[in-house]
């Protein structure tokens, strides 16, 4: 299961330099209820390797304003506390599992 990623624990999560992948949502976007168990399969998967986590843009405003997040679902990809990579709407499994590991 994907960790929640909110206001309060993303500065810590993105400081620490390990891998992060932050899917930003919300439960009435269609899209990214098709993406949402791609993520949890990928947290899973890459459990101990990366964090990966989703952000509900509704209730965590702050965190999608920093990162100008404007659509959604948008996935951002994070090595050594930056922005590496960057996936804007739904796509395949197979096509996120990439971005990931190419943070490894």
């Amino acid at each position: 299961m994907a960790l929640e990623i909110t206001s309060q624990n993303y500065k810590e999560l993105i400081e620490s330099g390990k891998p992060l992948v932050i899917d930003f949502w919300a439960e009435w976007c269609g899209p990214c209820r098709m993406v949402s168990p791609i993520i949890d399969e990928l947290a899973q998967e890459f459990d101990g390797q990366v964090v990966i986590g989703k952000c509900d843009v509704d209730n965590n405003d702050e965190v999608s304003a920093e990162f100008r997040v404007r659509n959604i679902p948008t996935i951002l990809f994070f090595k050594g506390g930056q922005v590496v990579d960057k996936q804007v709407g739904a796509t395949t499994k197979e096509a996120l599992a990439a971005k990931v590991k190419a943070l490894l």
